[in-house]
């Protein structure tokens, strides 16, 4: 297969200068303001006031388009992995690093979950990922490799979409997480008066919601100890 990755750019000078560069700067500044329902190779072609066919030349599709930009995102994920030392603090910084870009571009959860993407920074977030996990097993768990590597990325993968799902139905109904609990609470302290959900109780009397990013700190740091036990 001819895959993007590989395949050399168009050459020869133009009066309006583009690459596969400026296309993906373009079409995430796109996806970050609309989200992937607005975003076209129409609408992408006109924000480098090019026509739509002059595209086609770098990206042959949209799902190319879309694959350019994971990996863009990706970029930013690997970039942060210089300032970590050791495998607990590349898993981490995998983790946080891929939070905080999700929620810069929310688009980027919808594109995560299936088949591995295979850029070049997908593949150095990957590579980076592995060899963390295979450093914390040690040389006798090399059979728990995949399975731990598949439970941290769902995890993963599962948390920031949560998250971002949470924050879209809140910009888009005006409803935040004080206001929705407002509004169930009356039904819910029926329900656990009840005592079929004590400890549903226990943890909802615990106090005020947590800061999210204290939450996924703490439960990343649960994930990491859980497959990374040698005993």
């Amino acid at each position: 297969m001819d895959l993007i990755w590989e395949r050399p750019e168009p050459r020869g000078r133009t009066v309006v200068p583009i690459d596969r560069e400026r296309i993906v700067a373009a079409a995430v500044a796109l996806a970050d303001a609309e989200g992937l329902p607005g975003l076209s190779m129409r609408k992408v072609a006109a924000e480098l006031h090019v026509s739509p066919m002059r595209l086609y030349g770098y990206v042959a599709t949209k799902e190319e388009l879309l694959d350019l930009m994971a990996d863009n995102v990706y970029g930013e994920i690997a970039a942060a992995l210089g300032d970590a030392s050791g495998w607990e603090s590349a898993l981490r910084t995998i983790a946080v690093t891929t939070r905080d870009s999700a929620l810069r571009h929310e688009w980027f959860v919808e594109l995560i979950g299936g088949r591995p993407h295979l850029g070049p920074n997908a593949l150095d977030v990957m590579e980076a990922t592995a060899a963390a996990l295979a450093s914390a097993l040690g040389a006798d768990g090399g059979d728990r490799l995949v399975p731990a590597l598949g439970v941290f990325n769902a995890y993963l993968v599962g948390a920031v979409r949560n998250e971002v799902t949470e924050r879209r139905q809140s910009r888009d109904t005006g409803t935040d997480e004080t206001q929705w609990r407002a509004s169930v609470g009356v039904y819910l302290g029926r329900r656990l008066a009840t005592g079929r959900y004590p400890t549903t109780r226990r943890i909802l009397a615990g106090g005020a919601e947590a800061d999210p990013a204290e939450m996924f700190d703490s439960e990343v740091a649960i994930i990491i100890r859980g497959v990374t036990r040698t005993e």
